[in-house]
C-alpha cells in the first residue's frame, strides 16, 4: 500500500500572507497536481496528520481538501486516506493560441492617437487639468452625503437613464443665462463626459468611411472618438479668428469646434466665422458639434454666445462637462441636441450605457442650484487667470520660443522656433516631474513643434521651475 505523501514538502502556509491559508494549501497542492508532482494514485494524508504536519488546525486542511475535491482532483472516502485522482486533464496544458484578432472596428476603437502626446506617465501642470488643491472637497462631500440620504425612484433603478431631471432642470437655467441657449430641458442629457457625448453623436450620425471635418491641431479625445467610428478626419486650418469654414470639404457629414476656447492654441471663434461656418453647415447637410471648451474661464474679450444659440433649425449639438470647474474623475457631461433627435439620442444613449452616476447628478445639481457652484467657479477662474498670466509672462523671457498668451482656459501653447526638437524638452520636464503635452500630437496636416502646458496648479515657484528647465533644455 502507497505511503501517503508528506505535505510539508509541497506547501508551506503562512497566515501572514494576504490570501486565507487554506487557499494557500489548495493552490499549492494544484500546482503539485498540475506539474506532476503529485500524480494520480497518489494518498495525502489524512486531516489530522495533515495539520500537525503543517501546523495548522483540521478545519484549515478540510477546507483545502475540499475546494480539491470540487474541482475533481482528489477523492474523499470514509475511511480511506484522500487520493489524487485524474490529474492528466489539468497536466494536459493547452498549446498556445493565436490571439483573437481584433474587428475592423476593435482596431479602430483601440487607436490611442493620445499615445503620443507624453513622455511622462505622471506631473504637475498637465494640459486640460483642474487644481487638484482648489478643489471644494468639503462641499462637495455634503452634497454627495445629503445626496445619498434621497429615497425615490430615480435614485434606486433606471428610471432616468438620460439625466435627472433636477439637473437638466438646472443647466437648462445655466445656458439660458450664462449662454445665451435657450433649451427645453428634455433636449439635455446626461453622459459620462465629453468623450461619451462625441462618440454617442459619432455612431449616432455617421456611418464608416464618412468625413468629419475638425479644427487642426485638435482636442485628441475628439480624434480617438471619430477614429472609433470608422470615420474619416478632415483637418481644417486656423488663423487667430478661429476655423476657416471656406476650407471645411463639402463631403463632411460632421464639423466639430472648440469655438469658445480652441484646444489647444487658445483662438476664440469670431462672431462673423460662427455664422459663416453654420451658414457653410446648413448647405451641405452638416451637423456641427460645438464643444463649449472652457468657455466657464474667459478673462480677455467679449464673451460670444454659444454657438447653438445662433444656429437655426438644429444643426448644432452642443457638449459642455463639469470636469473643468470640479474634477475630471466625476464623470458628467452634457449635450444638447436638436428637438428632431432627442428620440435616437435618447436610444442610443440608453443602448450604450453612457448613464452617470445619479448620486453625483443629484450632488451636482444642489451645488448648482445653491449657488456654491457659481460661487467656486468664481474663485478658481480668478486664480487660473493670475496662474495663466504669470506662466505667460515667465515664458515670454525664454529665447526660441513663441508664447500663444491665454484667453482663458486651463493651459497655453508654446512653439519652438527654427525646428526645434520637442523630445528634448519634454524629457528634461519629465524629469523635473512636470507633464506637459507634445503639441506636434495634435497636428494632423502640418506638424508644429511645441508644447501645451496647463497651469490650472502653476504656483510661483512650479512656474520658475519650469522655465528654468525649459530653458536649459533648448538653450
Amino acid at each position: 500500500m502507497n505511503k501517503p505523501v508528506t505535505l510539508a514538502a509541497l506547501t508551506s502556509p503562512d497566515p501572514a500572507r494576504p490570501d486565507p491559508m487554506p487557499v494557500q494549501i489548495h493552490r499549492d497542492l494544484l500546482t503539485a497536481i498540475r506539474d506532476g508532482r503529485l500524480p494520480e494514485g497518489v494518498r495525502l494524508p489524512s486531516s489530522r496528520a495533515a495539520a500537525e504536519g503543517l501546523g495548522v488546525s483540521r478545519a484549515t486542511v478540510n477546507t483545502a481538501y475540499d475546494l480539491l475535491r470540487s474541482e475533481g482532483v482528489l477523492a474523499i472516502r470514509p475511511g480511506a486516506a484522500p487520493e489524487v485522482i485524474a490529474p492528466q486533464v489539468l497536466s494536459a496544458r493547452p498549446q498556445p493560441a493565436s490571439p483573437p484578432a481584433l474587428s475592423e472596428r476593435g482596431r479602430n476603437l483601440s487607436a490611442d492617437p493620445r499615445a503620443a502626446s507624453y513622455v511622462a506617465e505622471r506631473g504637475v501642470m498637465h494640459p486640460g487639468a483642474p487644481a487638484e488643491s482648489l478643489f471644494p472637497a468639503d462641499e462637495w462631500a455634503q452634497a454627495l452625503r445629503r445626496a445619498a440620504r434621497q429615497r425615490h425612484g430615480d435614485l434606486a433603478n433606471y428610471n432616468a437613464p438620460f439625466g435627472l431631471p433636477a439637473l437638466r432642470e438646472v443647466l437648462a437655467e445655466r445656458l439660458a443665462s450664462d449662454r445665451g441657449l435657450w433649451v427645453d430641458p428634455e433636449q439635455i442629457l446626461i453622459t459620462t463626459g465629453t468623450q461619451g457625448s462625441l462618440a454617442l453623436v459619432a455612431q449616432v450620425m455617421t456611418d464608416p468611411g464618412e468625413t468629419v471635418a475638425m479644427e487642426d491641431p485638435g482636442f485628441m479625445g475628439a480624434r480617438a472618438a471619430f477614429l472609433g467610428a470608422g470615420l474619416e478626419i478632415a483637418p481644417v486650418p486656423m488663423d487667430e479668428h478661429g476655423l476657416k469654414p471656406r476650407l471645411v470639404p463639402g463631403n463632411a457629414r460632421l464639423i466639430y469646434v472648440t469655438p469658445s476656447n480652441q484646444y489647444p492654441l487658445g483662438y476664440r471663434l469670431s462672431l462673423p466665422r460662427r455664422l459663416e461656418l453654420l451658414e457653410r453647415a446648413r448647405a451641405q447637410d452638416a451637423l456641427v458639434i460645438e464643444d463649449d471648451y472652457d468657455s466657464e474661464f474667459l478673462w480677455r474679450g467679449r464673451e460670444i454666445a454659444a454657438l447653438a444659440a445662433h444656429g437655426e433649425g438644429g444643426g448644432v449639438v452642443y457638449l459642455g462637462t463639469a470636469a473643468k470647474v470640479l474634477m475630471p474623475a466625476l464623470r458628467i457631461g452634457w449635450m444638447v441636441v436638436p428637438e428632431a433627435l432627442i428620440d435616437p439620442m435618447r436610444a442610443a444613449h440608453r443602448n450604450l450605457g453612457l448613464m452617470a452616476n445619479l448620486h453625483a447628478q443629484l450632488a451636482l445639481a444642489e451645488m448648482m442650484r445653491s449657488g456654491r457652484y457659481r460661487a467656486h467657479l468664481r474663485r478658481i477662474a480668478r486664480a487660473y487667470e493670475t496662474r495663466g498670466n504669470a506662466l505667460a509672462a515667465a515664458l515670454g523671457q525664454i529665447d526660441g520660443i513663441d508664447v500663444y498668451p491665454p484667453d482663458g482656459g486651463v493651459q497655453l501653447t508654446v512653439r519652438f522656433r527654427g525646428g526645434r526638437d520637442e523630445t528634448l524638452a519634454l524629457t528634461a520636464l519629465a524629469e523635473a516631474g512636470f507633464r506637459p503635452a507634445r503639441l506636434s500630437a495634435y497636428c494632423l496636416a502640418e506638424p508644429l513643434s511645441g508644447l501645451i502646458v496647463g497651469f490650472a496648479d502653476a504656483t510661483p515657484d512650479r512656474i520658475a521651475r519650469f522655465t528654468q528647465v525649459l530653458s536649459e533644455a533648448i538653450g
